[in-house]
């Protein structure tokens, strides 16, 4: 069952580190998104947005050409990152991006203007602000965002299969350990992952409905 668990693990290690960048590149491009007065601050959001229309296979060729040996990613190491765990971070870090901003960009915009302006009276300057009202103020779209982001990198199949293969221990993650056991006629290891991503999948979408539903209560209660 090792052959079962490998891929499992390396998973959950690709989607923790994946959120971990996510959040950190994230919340602070969501809140330019959300105050910035920029007019073209939207085709920053459109361009952030395009993997959530954009085929899997697409976004994953030309990362493929970004990260393979003749491509900039040649500069790192001198034969690119393609079929490496950190191809796959760099992959699902953009594959995964709109669903962490756009629930924190959201976040941002439901407090308005006026915690912002209180704070600034008090002589909060923008990074307090930032820090001390906006993140705490926008924690239940940053708890969103979070959980998205996990689940939407445990779940890549197109991306990772055409920047990683199907190499174990390094790039087989979940989704391609599917596909290989479905094509190898491996029906029961198919069977048990593919039931343990249902089960992940409902609890993802539960936890996203129960953090979304308890704003609304506050404020229902306030």
């Amino acid at each position: 069952m090792d052959d079962i668990w490998q891929p499992i693990w390396l998973s959950i290690r690709l989607a923790t580190v994946t959120t971990a960048f996510l959040l950190v590149l994230g919340a602070p491009l969501a809140w330019w998104l959300a105050r910035s007065p920029r007019r073209w601050k939207e085709a920053v959001a459109a361009i952030v947005a395009m993997p959530l229309v954009l085929p899997p296979t697409v976004l994953g060729f030309y990362l493929l050409l970004a990260l393979g040996p003749d491509g900039p990613a040649q500069y790192l190491n001198g034969h690119g990152l393609a079929f490496t765990f950190e191809g796959l971070v760099i992959g699902s870090i953009i594959y995964s991006l709109p669903f962490v901003v756009q629930p924190i960009r959201n976040a941002f915009e439901a407090f308005g203007e006026k915690p912002l302006e209180a704070a600034a009276t008090l002589g909060a300057g923008p990074w307090d602000r930032f820090w001390h009202v906006a993140l705490p103020l926008a924690r239940p779209g940053i708890l969103t965002g979070a959980v998205l982001g996990f689940a939407h990198t445990i779940g890549e199949f197109g991306v990772v299969l055409m920047i990683g293969g199907d190499i174990p221990g390094e790039t087989r993650v979940l989704s391609v350990a599917i596909y290989d056991y479905v094509e190898t006629l491996q029906w029961r290891k198919a069977h048990l992952l593919a039931g343990g991503m249902v089960a992940f999948a409902f609890i993802v979408v539960l936890a996203v409905l129960l953090l979304n539903r308890r704003p609304a209560r506050q404020g229902a209660s306030a």
